[in-house]
């Protein structure tokens, strides 16, 4: 693939025991296809399937050799920052420094798992600081409003020094700024339609100004299908999201549904527009629906478009 493309981990497979060796084909032949990467997410209190981001990413580290494995997002506010940090170096060092690491605020449900839900923002970029300090430094040190440390050791460090990329994701300004001035790149979310996303970009060069933005990520996560049959396929997204976000309606704003080459054409638009690497979701049918866009799709997109 001459354009950078990760594709989503499916887990509604796993609303019975005994399927994660379906994942594990699909990883295997998501490497083999040429993918970039493989991609998951993290929801605590789901009502859908959704193993939690560690677990699963350290079974597909186990289960492939080189494609990259990425979160977007882990809810880092739900977490203790020290405990994030050795799980994140210890997955680095298991996939020997295949992690990509997308971070996000916690969806307001920090009440719900016993922390301040006031200041999240503070808090999320102090705890990321804490985990900079214990990757990066052979002991660690840091006195904040939270938390204080003083030479703390962590062994072993992340495999990618100083530390894994980190994508910042979300769909304020607020977020593409922090993304700039505290990450290495910056994830739309798969709930911004492509419009919004394009209004980003060009929040997100107004922040980058003055920098250069050539090692800066710029990633949007795409849900879509391939289809030979666009209202029935249209139906079973809205009873995707419907399942899944409890609006079956928001498919009609945010899902591409169509042709090869429609889904091509509406990817092409994000690339020119500034994005540097995709990440595709299907929403159903994922094996198949892998094994057409890596067909009919991918090849079209980016330098190979022309």
């Amino acid at each position: 693939m001459s354009f950078p493309v990760g594709i989503n981990v499916p887990q509604d497979w796993l609303s019975e025991p005994g399927q994660m060796g379906r994942v594990r084909d699909f990883a295997a032949r998501a490497e083999a296809l040429g993918f970039d990467s493989l991609w998951v997410t993290e929801s605590v209190t789901n009502a859908t399937p959704n193993l939690d981001p560690i677990a699963i990413l350290s079974y597909l580290a186990a289960c492939t050799s080189k494609v990259r494995l990425g979160v977007a997002v882990m809810l880092l506010t739900l977490h203790n920052p020290i405990q994030l940090a050795k799980s994140v170096a210890s997955l680095d060092y298991l996939s020997d420094g295949r992690l990509d690491l997308g971070l996000g605020i916690g969806q307001g449900k920090e009440a719900q798992f016993g922390y301040p839900a006031d200041k999240r923002v503070g808090r999320f970029l102090e705890m990321l600081d804490v985990m900079k300090a214990f990757w990066t430094e052979e002991r660690a040190n840091h006195q904040g409003e939270r938390w204080q440390l003083t030479d703390l050791p962590m062994q072993p460090k992340p495999v990618q020094r100083p530390h894994p990329p980190i994508w910042l994701g979300g769909r304020v300004r607020a977020v593409v700024r922090r993304a700039v001035q505290h990450g290495d790149g910056f994830v739309g979310a798969g709930m911004a339609s492509s419009e919004d996303f394009m209004a980003q970009l060009g929040w997100l060069y107004e922040e980058l100004a003055g920098v250069d933005p050539a090692g800066f990520r710029i990633s949007k996560r795409v849900y879509l299908t391939v289809s030979d049959s666009p209202q029935a396929d249209w139906e079973r997204a809205r009873a995707w999201f419907q399942a899944h976000y409890g609006n079956g309606a928001l498919a009609d704003r945010i899902t591409l549904v169509g042709s090869p080459a429609l889904l091509s054409a509406e990817l092409n638009r994000l690339i020119n527009a500034g994005a540097k690497h995709l990440l595709l979701n299907p929403l159903f049918d994922e094996t198949e629906q892998m094994e057409r866009l890596a067909a009919e799709v991918v090849p079209n997109l980016g330098a190979a478009n022309g």
